[in-house]
């Protein structure tokens, strides 16, 4: 079983979301990082937002750090009443679209899609997990 974000693997995650983004019609930037969020592999597809770059990096980031969909945890901030936690850790973003990668109960990184409405960026994210 795999333990570590490989190549191949963030490859293959970031070819499915790009799969997905066309089905949807939109341009997106996709990163994948591993389990200490640290970059793997970046695209970011011809058209997409310049400033989404930035914004599927720390969506990834977030989600490899709290292993939970980055929205599921911007919810938690907000039910909470967290106030600054989203500036923890070189700022964390608390909107979908940050989504956690695991080989069986091991998590092994996370993908982050910035581009779309936060429900495209969402799907993306789901459907590049495969």
């Amino acid at each position: 079983m795999t333990t570590s974000m490989t190549l191949a693997a963030a490859r293959r995650h970031i070819a499915d979301a790009i799969s997905k983004s066309e089905q949807l019609g939109i341009k997106v930037c996709i990163a994948v990082v591993d389990s200490g969020a640290h970059i793997v592999a970046f695209e970011r597809m011809d058209g997409a937002f310049l400033g989404s770059v930035d914004i599927a990096i720390k969506k990834a980031r977030t989600s490899a750090l709290f292993p939970l969909e980055s929205g599921q945890l911007g919810a938690l901030i907000r039910s909470e009443q967290l106030t600054g936690f989203e500036l923890s850790n070189e700022n964390l973003m608390g909107f979908n679209g940050g989504v956690p990668i695991f080989a069986g109960d091991n998590q092994i990184g996370a993908i982050g899609i910035s581009g779309g409405s936060a429900v495209e960026d969402l799907a993306i994210a789901r459907a590049a997990l495969g």
